[in-house]
């Protein structure tokens, strides 16, 4: 399936350039040293030299926080981010197609983010407070979506347990290049309905000259201002990087709400919230074994995010400042990076989704 007004190339040509800067200057900080390797871009002039230009074809595209420049379109968003030698590197997860100019550094600007490493909660084995789905042995993961009621004080407004053959309405593929990062490639035919489960496979595909290619889609259709999101999931193996999150439908960056994001690793998960026109964030992080299927959920509300994994608690957010207000939209992602030396497979992946759950305040 792909969009009508806001197409998958569409939304692929906007949503990646935000944050591929910050992905590689994180994991080059991680490492005690900074190294800036942005593509395609052009820098601004004095006045904005806190903002990195991206230029591209796209001036009649769907306004993903863009500005009009000429003939083309304008994106400015803040450079580096200042992150403790011990904090992992993000991915990120959004989408350009067409390729600007090619580009000079501009002076470098710093963001704050604030990361907490969490220790997850052990399984109960019996009810928890928060929902992870009935237990039922024909579903792919051993569990169903979970009742109309699991949520104190909201009603299910969409659940789907992906048991047809075709993407379900309301759903879009992504497609196309991300930008900052040459190696990498959407296509829509990287997503499939298979086995009662929802498909995001990464593999190296002749038609794009053996790259590796992955999958990704939208919630496009359904937008929610303070919801709670359940997703039912599990990576096949490491190499692409899996993300589950929170997009702005207005499409002006920030916010977001990453709640889950694994680097191309299994073995850890971080959650993030970004606030603030200089892209402040605000992470968690948790060790986990991310090739067993669980129950990623994120229950916002106007006082407070909350990250679950299995019907528990492993993270929030409670202030105010960094709390988004707006209609936000589900994104469901992979993305290699073997262009920039990481999340980059050597075997093909997949991302599997037994189920999504929503709920919307009574």
């Amino acid at each position: 399936m792909t969009c009508d007004l806001h197409d998958a190339t569409t939304i692929s040509q906007s949503r990646i350039a935000v944050r591929r800067v910050h992905s590689r200057l994180d994991r080059s900080w991680g490492r005690g040293f900074l190294t800036v390797r942005v593509r395609h871009l052009v820098a601004l002039a004095a006045a904005v030299s806190s903002l990195i230009a991206m230029t591209g074809p796209g001036a009649s595209a769907a306004p993903y926080g863009k500005r009009a420049l000429g003939g083309g379109v304008l994106r400015a968003f803040s450079e580096s981010r200042n992150l403790p030698s011990s904090s992992w590197y993000h991915d990120g997860h959004h989408h350009r197609r067409h390729q600007p100019p090619s580009w000079t550094p501009p002076p470098t600007t710093t963001t704050t983010t604030t990361t907490t490493t969490t220790t997850l909660p052990t399984p109960s084995g019996g009810s928890t407070p928060y929902p992870n789905g009935i237990v039922d042995a024909s579903e792919p993961s051993g569990m169903a979506p979970p009742a109309a009621d699991a949520v104190p004080g909201s009603t299910q407004s969409y659940v789907n347990d992906f048991t047809g053959s075709s993407l379900p309405s309301g759903w879009y593929t992504f497609s196309g290049q991300p930008g900052g990062d040459p190696g990498a490639q959407w296509a829509s035919n990287h997503v499939e309905i298979s086995g009662g489960t929802l498909q995001l496979n990464t593999w190296q595909d002749p038609a794009y000259g053996n790259k590796w290619v992955a999958g990704g889609v939208c919630q496009c259709s359904v937008a929610n201002t303070y919801a709670s999101y359940f997703i039912r999931s599990r990576t096949t193996g490491p190499g692409p990087t899996m993300v589950q999150l929170l997009w702005p439908d207005a499409h002006v960056w920030p916010p977001e709400v990453d709640f889950s994001e694994t680097d191309g690793t299994t073995s850890h998960t971080s959650a993030t919230v970004h606030w603030s026109s200089s892209n402040q964030q605000d992470q968690r992080r948790a060790s986990i074994d991310m090739a067993q299927w669980h129950t990623w959920g994120v229950i916002w509300t106007p006082s407070e995010i909350i990250y679950t994994v299995d019907g528990e608690e492993w993270g929030s957010v409670k202030v105010a400042s960094e709390i988004p207000s707006q209609s936000m939209t589900l994104d469901l992602t992979q993305q290699t990076w073997c262009a920039s030396g990481w999340a980059c497979p050597s075997s093909s992946q997949s991302m599997l989704v037994d189920w999504v759950a929503e709920y919307s305040p009574s």
